[in-house]
């Protein structure tokens, strides 16, 4: 039950801590719009995107209005697009289109879901789809693209980190006038969860139901702001504490959105994905809350240790305030979005090196990551096939989204504007990993796979 307390801390949340809504997306089963005919499948999938999603986006708009939240986006996930290209072949890039066609009609934020699940081989229509993935990116807007390449269960398919590697210099290069936005939606995954609404790794699994309604909800500066409160004698156990308490309130304000939505729109309220999302806005950054946590700058020593704290206790606060918290659920570290985490890349506190070790212990893995515009693809595919490797050992979700600056330089600097923000160049090693990433095959699944 809600208290006036509860209700005054929520305001003040909304008023000055940048605390949100950061999206409500609806997964969309388009596994019964598979065809034969590519046309008819494509006619398919468009009609029924805007026959179930035609009230996603008022809906956000009357939450909003009614309670008083921000909810920032409106999204829609599908059904892996490579399971309908198997059966109706032809070229994928239509299938993108129509999406992107679709998302514009019904008015949502992106559309996820130009997807495939090849982290044990390919299907049929798995590599067409990959090969096609930066011509669908630079020929469409609101399309976003994954591709899962490992799982602890599986290993790591080399073959297609080899080629997303490939994927993600071309989409870059194929909108280098447009800010090399094509690797900005895109996002190679290991252990990819099947019900996460944030993009762009977003689609709608195989095992989930028809149509459901999942929530994102974000808060670092929320959590900044109780740990700014604290005095600063408290041991890191009350620290720990405090964040699993405000995350509580966080997650239980996302479950009285996403049980409203669900129930206006008809379907299933599926999960709430509970993961510290960062903004390029003042206040509102994952590197400030660990600074507050008691580090100079994020990305010095301790930095690792600080963000596994914060992760596990978002994560525990989240499982108490909901039965539904799923996705990814935990901290976010996307450079370009984050005001903290720009600073420290510009001053070099920040690495990639350092970034990559914490990726072992937050929600998912080297994020919005603006590399030298010359860096050979088998150096991405190398970069990809080590966060893989951590997701795959550890048996944890863990991602790779690069975009390589065409142009650009070690210390320049790229601008997307809005929520993507913008960030410095970071130095990547030029040391080659081309005889590895040649070799291909599989990267056996780890020992610890075998838990049955």
């Amino acid at each position: 039950m809600w208290n006036p307390r509860d209700i005054l801390e929520t305001i003040e949340m909304i008023r000055s801590e940048n605390l949100d809504i950061r999206t409500i997306t609806m997964g969309i089963s388009l596994l019964n719009c598979a065809d034969s005919d590519i046309k008819k499948s494509c006619d398919k999938v468009y009609d029924k995107i805007c026959t179930l999603a035609e009230d996603l986006v008022p809906t956000g708009e009357k939450i909003a209005a009614k309670y008083g939240i921000p909810i920032v986006n409106k999204r829609i996930s599908v059904t892996p697009i490579a399971m309908l290209a198997a059966v109706s072949g032809g070229d994928p890039v239509e299938y993108a289109k129509t999406l992107d066609r679709a998302a514009q009609t019904v008015g949502i934020d992106f559309i996820g879901g130009y997807s495939a699940l090849v982290q044990k081989g390919f299907s049929a229509g798995d590599k067409e789809l990959i090969e096609s993935i930066p011509q669908a990116l630079a020929e469409t807007k609101l399309v976003c693209s994954s591709i899962n390449v490992g799982s602890t269960k599986a290993g790591i398919n080399m073959d297609a980190v080899r080629m997303m590697g490939t994927a993600v210099r071309k989409a870059a290069e194929l909108t280098k006038d447009d800010q090399c936005i094509g690797a900005a939606k895109l996002v190679t995954f290991c252990n990819a969860p099947e019900d996460n609404p944030f993009m762009a790794g977003a689609f709608h699994g195989p095992g989930e139901a028809d149509t459901v309604l999942n929530v994102g909800v974000s808060g670092p500066g929320v959590v900044r702001a109780a740990l700014r409160n604290m005095d600063d004698t408290a041991d890191l156990n009350e620290v720990a504490n405090e964040i699993k308490k405000t995350a509580f309130k966080i997650t239980r304000m996302g479950q009285l959105v996403g049980s409203e939505a669900s129930k206006m729109l008809g379907i299933p309220f599926g999960i709430i994905d509970l993961s510290l999302a960062p903004t390029p806005a003042a206040g509102d950054s994952v590197a400030n809350v660990l600074e507050e946590i008691g580090l100079e700058q994020c990305g010095c020593a301790g930095t690792t240790a600080a963000l596994a704290m914060l992760n596990d206790a978002v994560k525990k606060g989240g499982v108490m305030a909901s039965g539904n918290v799923g996705g990814l659920s935990g901290a976010f570290i996307p450079v370009s979005e984050d005001a903290g985490m720009i600073a420290a890349a510009e001053n070099g506190t920040l690495s990639i090196e350092k970034l990559e070790a914490m990726t072992a212990v937050c929600s998912v893995g080297l994020d919005m990551i603006i590399i030298p515009g010359d860096t050979p693809a088998e150096v991405i595919s190398a970069v990809i096939a080590d966060e893989a490797a951590i997701g795959m050992i550890n048996s944890k979700t863990t991602a790779v989204r690069v975009i390589p600056a065409i142009g650009l330089k070690d210390g320049e600097k790229l601008d997307f504007g809005g929520l993507l923000g913008y960030g410095p160049v970071m130095k990547v090693s030029t040391k080659s990993p081309a005889k590895m990433i040649a070799r291909g095959g599989r990267i056996p699944a780890p020992i610890q796979s075998l838990k049955n």
